[in-house]
């Protein structure tokens, strides 16, 4: 009989399979705890609207003394109305809007053509020109708030919304101006030099082809400096002198009466109003946004 040498048989391999257990639990742990962040952000992003939308239909004493997370008992309806009529809510959309619009006009007209005179016509310094532009993006804006409001107290322009405007446009500038240059960038230039040929000038161009053509990326970056200009509180608080003048954002700081109480339920009432309204807007409008985002980056 033939002995069998039980030493030199071969042995089964089992660290490979514990190398692969090992890697699927891996990302089994590393795809939950991705999961478990997004949910976390979700929460964090998604809770305080929940709670704002709720407490809008709470009475006063609901809000001051049931928990955050209860439900309110019913739906008071009349907050929404307090809001906009005793509120003066659509008084404050009104400024909002008339502070707004004229900006915008200005903030894309103004950049588009800055925008097209630094990245298609030619001429000396222009990239010194568009590199002192962006710099005003570098500038904190609570810096020039202070000489911006002695310029306008010493102008006599202080009660009026010229303050707001003339910010806002200075403010908007920069990147406006930076980004439709991106836009301008991927415009092909054989379409501006057959233009040219048959004796085109600079305004038929930026106005026949170049609007035209970046019109995804104008309309992006509108919807974008409407939401800056809409939402913002610092400027306009700074420079509202007349409380009849002001915006929405400001508006809702009026929300209480003369002895100081803060009447919640109209309150939150426009807060939702202001946000959700905003919201709406931009998910209507968000395809366009994304294809405006990306018009730049590929040329051609």
């Amino acid at each position: 009989m033939t002995a069998i040498n039980v030493e030199t048989a071969p042995r089964p391999r089992t660290g490979a399979p514990r190398r692969q257990s090992g890697t699927l639990a891996g990302r089994l742990t590393g795809g939950l705890l991705v999961k478990l962040l997004i949910a976390v952000i979700i929460i964090a992003e998604i809770y305080p609207m929940f709670w704002i939308l709720t407490n809008s239909f709470k009475t006063k004493s609901e809000i001051v003394d049931e928990p955050l997370w209860s439900l309110p008992g019913g739906l008071q309806w009349h907050n929404y109305v307090d809001a906009w009529t005793t509120g003066s809510l659509g008084h404050y959309a009104l400024n909002s809007l008339i502070v707004t619009v004229p900006s915008l006009i200005l903030i894309l007209l103004l950049g588009a053509a800055a925008g097209f005179a630094l990245e298609v016509m030619v001429w000396k310094g222009r990239n010194a020109v568009l590199f002192l532009i962006v710099g005003g993006m570098m500038v904190p804006l609570q810096m020039v708030l202070l000489p911006l409001f002695t310029i306008y107290f010493n102008l006599n322009i202080s009660d009026s919304y010229l303050p707001l405007i003339i910010t806002y446009v200075g403010h908007g500038l920069p990147l406006t101006v930076f980004m439709m240059a991106t836009y301008f960038r991927a415009v092909p230039r054989e379409l501006f030099e057959a233009l040219a040929i048959e004796g085109g000038g600079p305004f038929r161009a930026f106005f026949s082809i170049g609007l035209p053509l970046i019109r995804n990326g104008l309309f992006t970056i509108g919807l974008l400096q409407f939401f800056s200009v809409w939402n913002d509180l610092l400027i306009a608080l700074t420079f509202n002198v007349d409380s009849k003048l002001s915006t929405i954002q400001v508006g809702l700081l009026h929300f209480s009466d003369e002895y100081g109480s803060v009447d919640y339920g109209p309150l939150f009432a426009a807060i939702s109003i202001t946000v959700f309204g905003t919201l709406a807007v931009y998910l209507i409008l968000n395809q366009q946004v994304m294809r405006g985002l990306t018009a730049g980056s590929v040329k051609g």
